[in-house]
């Protein structure tokens, strides 16, 4: 017997900027992220940060350039043609690509990207080139993979008058439980 742990309710909303842009997809049956792509279009503005962080633009004039070259060490902004409309109840967490990352040194610059319910605009995906050679992202290309997180409400912040007290045998800090 298969199990199908998608409950037929999960539904989440998307706005597409335009027809072309790509809609998000699962890898496989099991896949805990979705892949995000790269939605290119003709007279977007494409922002890149270099490696001594000067910003430029590079606009897609015409069809034979509707790709983005990340050089080394820069950091790009990719858009996805996409907004979504989460619940309240709900965010997104963007990932690298683990065989992107591994194999082309292309991974999400600020490790998790967090898209915020209230965020309603096209999402981006913030690239970055580890790597000493130049990658070509095209139109369509899986950039990225995000997860649907549900989170709590937020909490109430209470300031204590005494330090908490240790609840496990547990000492010390960074690298105290080994590597």
């Amino acid at each position: 017997m298969e199990y199908d742990y998608r409950a037929p309710s999960d539904k989440l909303k998307i706005f597409k900027l335009f027809p072309e842009a790509h809609l998000p997809e699962f890898g496989t049956k099991w896949a805990a992220c979705f892949d995000l792509k790269a939605s290119l279009r003709l007279g977007d503005a494409v922002t890149i940060y270099d490696e001594s962080n000067n910003k430029s633009v590079h606009t897609l004039s015409d069809e034979w350039s509707m790709f983005i070259t990340v050089s080394p060490k820069e950091r790009v902004l990719i858009p996805t043609g996409l907004i979504f409309d989460l619940r309240p109840d709900q965010s997104i967490r963007i990932h690298p690509r683990s065989g992107l990352a591994l194999k082309q040194g292309i991974t999400v610059m600020n490790c998790e990207g967090v898209v915020d319910a209230d965020y309603v605009q096209q999402t981006f995906v913030m690239l970055w080139n580890t790597s000493c050679r130049s990658v070509v992202i095209k139109d369509g290309d899986r950039i990225a993979q995000a997860e649907i997180v549900y989170t709590p409400a937020q909490p109430n912040f209470v300031v204590v008058d005494e330090a908490p007290v240790a609840k496990t045998d547990r000492v010390g800090g960074f690298g105290s439980t080994g590597v």
